[in-house]
């Protein structure tokens, strides 16, 4: 039997950008907090990296009237990649079109998943030159470590909520390419979570099944640390910072990431994560199903799945009800 040969122009998760309706709070709570640095400014937006995000810009932070994800951005492996991609999804209806004089990155193209998240593809970008003070010592380094607040290092991933979990991973792997590792799927065959990768990180993205039906909405995103205890030391640097821990430090079952979750003061949820997770190298790699009764039993050491973790999404149902989306 032959199989389908894998679609590989996707590198990797470049930006996202983060709705905040405080953004002078979420500002400090990402430069001072996380340890991230400012890059620049463009209207609305503040643009900022991690110590060794080796593009000029992972989060591009947005004021809004409500919380949420603005749009996700992945870079293609080459221009070429970018336009095969582009010519896949002409005629799919989730087109939405061609984007330039956006800070940091070259021309980009723009779709939209089945559930209605923004997702913005491109290949020219700007790799970021420190200033002189933040430039590292070692040059395989993006810029300086900053010894400030948690040092987040890199953007690791981002999770969506979805009405449809099923059709959002149909539309990713067959427009997209990226490919399925692990997944929930429920007692009557729904799917209810999914983790897809285009790296062999074991996941780049994953996507939940929203609990009120409704689409858009967003989860969390996540920064990478070099390891647990580095984790273990922010979740002090929150205590001390007044930050509200909603879970965590604990060891997920799915995926097996050490992870750290709180609310940055826009309402969105921000983990931490180690950066050292799972790598799935096999081309042949077969999906890994969790079943409900697997699932019930909690997190990886038994802590059971909070309840907000379920309920809470950005943009929240009050804002959304404020602002007439619901």
């Amino acid at each position: 039997m032959m199989h389908p040969e894998p679609i590989m122009d996707i590198a990797h998760l470049g930006h996202l950008e983060l709705l905040t309706p405080k953004p002078e709070e979420s500002l400090r709570f990402f430069v001072d907090v996380l340890g991230m640095t400012e890059s620049g400014r463009k209207g609305d937006s503040v643009y900022l990296r991690g110590w060794d995000d080796y593009e000029r810009y992972s989060v591009q932070l947005t004021a809004a009237k409500t919380s949420g994800l603005g749009h996700m951005a992945f870079r293609a492996r080459s221009p070429q990649a970018l336009q095969r991609r582009v010519a896949a999804l002409a005629g799919s209806g989730y087109e939405i079109g061609w984007l330039e004089g956006e800070l940091g990155h070259g021309p980009a193209y723009r779709c939209h998943d089945p559930d209605g998240h923004i997702v913005e593809l491109y290949y020219e970008t700007e790799w970021y030159d420190p200033p002189a003070e933040l430039k590292p010592s070692l040059k395989n380094q993006a810029q300086r470590y900053p010894a400030r607040g948690v040092n987040v290092r890199r953007l690791d991933h981002i999770n969506c909520l979805a009405a449809d979990i099923k059709a959002n991973r149909i539309f990713f792997d067959e427009y997209l390419g990226f490919r399925l590792t692990e997944q929930i799927v429920l007692d009557d065959g729904t799917e209810a979570a999914m983790w897809m990768t285009c790296t062999n990180k074991s996941y780049d993205f994953a996507y939940s099944r929203e609990s009120h039906g409704i689409k858009g909405r967003f989860h969390h995103l996540t920064f990478a640390l070099d390891c647990r205890e580095d984790i273990l030391r922010a979740a002090d640097i929150f205590l001390e910072a007044g930050v509200h821990i909603e879970t965590g430090p604990h060891k997920h079952a799915i995926q097996q990431t050490f992870f750290l979750y709180v609310y940055e003061p826009g309402g969105n949820r921000v983990e931490m994560a180690n950066a050292g997770a799972r790598l799935v190298l096999a081309p042949d790699w077969k999906p890994i199903v969790w079943t409900e009764a697997e699932r019930k039993k909690g997190q990886a050491w038994g802590l059971k799945t909070i309840e907000s973790f379920h309920t809470h999404g950005t943009p929240t149902l009050e804002e959304m009800k404020a602002t007439g989306a619901l």
